[in-house]
């Protein structure tokens, strides 16, 4: 309850924050950049080294996928059949198939199920999110705003990203036997600052303005995101025969709020931006308890 209560505390501190102190106008791109270029990679640097490789590792990877391409096929019918924009389609797809799985999802992994929760976590957001934002998620955006997705332009995003370098690195780390404890020493300190700055940020961001027409959308959006993907990562878990805490944290991981860099990706496409960042806030918000009562209920 204290970790919980940790995260829940930065969250309001950063929305008391935006809305009262007005901070420098750079301050969430300051924070941003030091959670996504440092205390992100020194995350993974310090905690894939220790992640235990099975073969129930695609679960939470797998669940990814279901989630996004869920999404887009959900609401591409839905679309036809309600008649809605293509704005409102590609805004639905990416804050709806896309988890906020690094900035909430750590925190709340780590609060929930320790250092090996919080381990399976990055499996998920680094081999299965983060590149489904940085491929797919382009290709929708650019697809629905009427634009050409440039390959080379995605694969050198997913390359040169720093957490995947570290993904990388710390996978040969890891089988070379791990680092050694003075330099865990200096990596554990650094990614332990991704979480009050991370929900602080979002603080920060949050926004809700439910504009006209957009109670269905908002509802059908987040009865998908926080629902739906979530009971059919769990459905593919269960056939596959996958348990365990590996299970838990891919369908909760599934079940995480919306992510901010969707709605960022949304905005500059110009995908319906106030339902995105409506859906955007609501699911945050709706997370801190959707994720706990999931958890119970899948044994946690």
């Amino acid at each position: 309850m204290s970790a919980l209560l940790l995260l829940f505390a930065c969250l309001v501190l950063g929305a008391l924050v935006a809305r009262y102190a007005k901070p420098p106008s750079g301050t969430v791109h300051g924070i941003n950049w030091w959670v996504l270029r440092v205390a992100l990679p020194a995350l993974v640097l310090d905690l894939v080294p220790k992640v235990k490789v099975d073969t129930q590792l695609w679960f939470p990877v797998a669940a990814m996928w279901i989630v996004f391409f869920g999404a887009w096929l959900l609401f591409a019918v839905l679309g036809r059949l309600l008649n809605w924009s293509r704005g409102r389609i590609g805004a639905l797809t990416l804050v709806c198939g896309l988890g906020n799985t690094s900035f909430m999802g750590y925190p709340m992994m780590q609060a929930l199920h320790g250092k090996e929760g919080l381990a399976l976590a990055v499996v998920a957001d680094q081999l299965g999110c983060f590149p489904l934002l940085a491929s797919a998620g382009v290709a929708v955006a650019a697809w629905y705003s009427g634009k050409t997705p440039q390959p080379s332009v995605i694969a050198r995003r997913i390359l040169t990203f720093p957490a995947f370098i570290a993904l990388v690195v710390g996978s040969i780390v890891g089988a070379l036997g791990g680092w050694p404890d003075m330099l865990e020493g200096v990596l554990a300190p650094i990614g332990a600052t991704l979480t009050p700055l991370a929900l602080f940020s979002v603080g920060l961001q949050f926004k809700f303005h439910l504009g006209e027409r957009q109670l269905l959308p908002l509802s059908l959006g987040l009865g998908w995101k926080l629902l739906l993907a979530p009971l059919a990562s769990l459905a593919l878990g269960l056939a596959a025969g996958v348990g365990g805490l590996t299970l838990t944290v891919g369908v909760l991981q599934a079940a995480m709020a919306p992510m901010i860099s969707a709605a960022i990706l949304a905005d500059e496409h110009r995908l319906e931006p106030t339902l995105a960042n409506t859906i955007l806030g609501a699911g945050i918000v709706l997370s801190l308890v959707t994720i706990p009562l999931g958890n119970l209920w899948l044994g946690g």
